[in-house]
């Protein structure tokens, strides 16, 4: 059994990370904000930041798998942030959950939701990670423990 609590969610793009937390029941997720990827550790700092403003006892990461559940470059580059962002939150641990199509997803919600495609830029990579946490909620919900 997981410790209440609210969980942040990061999808993490090559251009920005969109970012979701949870009710500390962990029945809702919902958008908190976009952050841009930058070479230097502003991105980290933001998502360290967040992570302490709410609280969060727990990180859950989009990990990029193929739909042939293969790892590439950019489950590489997520893992790299992941491990990076871990030496500045711990103790707070972080859990890796599958993306895969949350991303498709949350653009055809955005779409039904009259958004043009100009406007889902903004909050797109929020959409998905909320679709991935929530996913991730609803998998815990079930007994269900991805690592």
């Amino acid at each position: 059994m997981r410790p209440r609590g609210r969980r942040i969610a990061v999808d993490v793009g090559s251009v920005r990370i969109g970012v979701a937390s949870c009710d500390p029941d962990g029945m809702l997720a919902t958008p908190i904000e976009t952050v841009a990827r930058s070479k230097d550790t502003s991105d980290i700092d933001r998502i360290t930041a967040i992570v302490a403003e709410y609280e969060a006892v727990e990180v859950v990461v989009g990990m990029p798998t193929t739909l042939r559940g293969e790892h590439g470059a950019a489950a590489q580059a997520a893992t790299a942030f992941a491990d990076r962002l871990a030496t500045r939150i711990a103790p707070v641990p972080i859990t890796f959950h599958d993306e895969r199509l949350t991303t498709a997803a949350a653009t055809q919600m955005l779409r039904a939701s009259g958004r043009s495609a100009k406007q889902q830029r903004s909050v797109i990579d929020q959409a998905a990670a909320v679709a991935i946490l929530q996913s991730w909620l609803d998998l815990q919900a079930v007994g269900g423990d991805e690592r």
